[in-house]
């Protein structure tokens, strides 16, 4: 499929930092059928659908901030914010080797000095010696899993007040609904829905916010 033409929109997400968002966009309409991070029909949405539809949430991110992307795959939502917030440290975790193989390859050649790359599963990563430094400010995922079953792997990741942002479907209420025993038992308070993009893309892109700690 020929890569969706760049939306006019694209400038008003990305501002000074469209270039590198255009290689991204482009390396990743090249390779990421051959290397299995995007279906066959994705190139043709390829703008729409997950370059803006993440770098939406570039604005969530706490300037100065170390964010753990979950399970980032194609670095979506991950190198996407590392684009858009040269402020901002991104770690990406991600389990499987020819993904993480991309994500240092496609890292290298963006030049970006703010992402560092961690092959695990969330679960692993506390033992990896990636929370040297402390507990992530915040932590995003984007099409992991449920939350029922995200929070639990995640939440003891983030540090006290920090932020989980997660990037969820149309369904994200019936999710919260399921998960509400995991949100109490994990500290997760403050606990909302934004929708983002209206009139930006096609089809808003749905934010789930919550803080981790702290909570009365």
């Amino acid at each position: 499929m020929p890569l969706e033409p760049e939306p006019e929109s694209a400038l008003q997400v990305f501002g000074d930092h469209l270039e590198l968002a255009r290689r991204f966009t482009a390396d990743l309409a090249q390779f990421g059928e051959q290397l299995g991070l995007i279906g066959p029909l994705e190139a043709s949405r390829l703008w729409s659908r997950h370059v803006i539809n993440c770098a939406l949430v570039g604005p969530y991110l706490r300037a100065g901030g170390r964010v753990g992307d979950v399970g980032s795959g194609a670095g979506l939502p991950g190198l996407v914010l590392a684009i858009a917030r040269p402020d901002v440290h991104l770690v990406l975790i991600e389990p499987m080797e020819r993904r993480t193989d991309w994500l240092l390859a496609e890292t290298q050649r963006l030049g970006l000095t703010n992402v560092s790359v961690l092959r695990a599963r969330a679960e692993e990563v506390a033992g990896t010696g990636a929370l040297d430094a402390g507990r992530f400010d915040q932590v995003t995922a984007r099409a992991v899993s449920a939350l029922s079953k995200l929070i639990p792997l995640v939440a003891p990741l983030v540090r006290p007040e920090g932020e989980l942002l997660f990037l969820k479907g149309a369904r994200v209420d019936d999710e919260i609904a399921a998960a509400s025993a995991v949100i109490r038992k994990h500290r997760v308070h403050d606990v909302e829905v934004l929708e983002l993009g209206a009139g930006v893309v096609p089809e808003v892109t749905r934010l789930f916010r919550a803080t981790v700690g702290g909570a009365s």
